[in-house]
């Protein structure tokens, strides 16, 4: 018997879609060992897509992540779509943002309002380390294999649930290039 396309189409996406609920419900499950995990530092490596948790400088966790749309360089001003370097604090925690729950980056430092004020520009604000767009979370295994964010640092749900557990506000972030 032959299905139709129409047909086809629907189980091949309830078929995705089953597999997607799958994975994103055993991401979220945490082990004895894991919520007493310490982490005291986060690092971003941009070219590398990765961030990392630390604790007393050992990589306690590792994580794909997407960036702002033109990744290299620096932030500089406002709509650049590039994400910030240098050594921030993940100040606060925002469980209602546009986004599948977000840190606050603390960025712009001095620094960063002292080069844009130089330069004439507004350096922008609102980054954050956040999951996907709400609605969105089951895409994200498309979406991270490309930079779409206006700056922030983007991973999929099943990870920001896991960082939103270890990372606690205060958390030093070191972003490199």
């Amino acid at each position: 018997m032959l299905l139709s396309k129409n047909v086809l189409s629907r189980v091949i996406l309830s078929m995705l879609t089953t597999v997607s609920v799958t994975l994103y419900a055993s991401a979220g499950k945490v082990s004895a060992s894991e919520s007493a995990q310490k982490v005291d530092r986060v690092l971003v490596l941009k070219e590398k897509h990765k961030l990392f948790l630390l604790y007393k400088n050992e990589i306690v966790r590792e994580y794909h992540i997407a960036l702002g749309k033109s990744p290299k360089g620096t932030k500089v001003m406002q709509g650049d779509r590039k994400t910030p370097e240098g050594n921030y604090t993940l100040d606060f925690k925002k469980a209602d943002s546009s986004y599948y729950k977000a840190i606050h980056i603390s960025y712009p430092s001095k620094a960063d309002m002292e080069k844009a004020k130089k330069l004439g520009v507004n350096p922008g604000g609102a980054i954050m380390l956040h999951g996907q767009p709400n609605g969105w979370g089951w895409l994200s295994f498309i979406r991270q294999r490309f930079n779409w964010t206006s700056g922030c640092i983007a991973v999929s749900n099943g990870d920001m649930d896991e960082i939103w557990r270890l990372v606690k506000p205060g958390t030093p972030i070191e972003i490199r290039k």
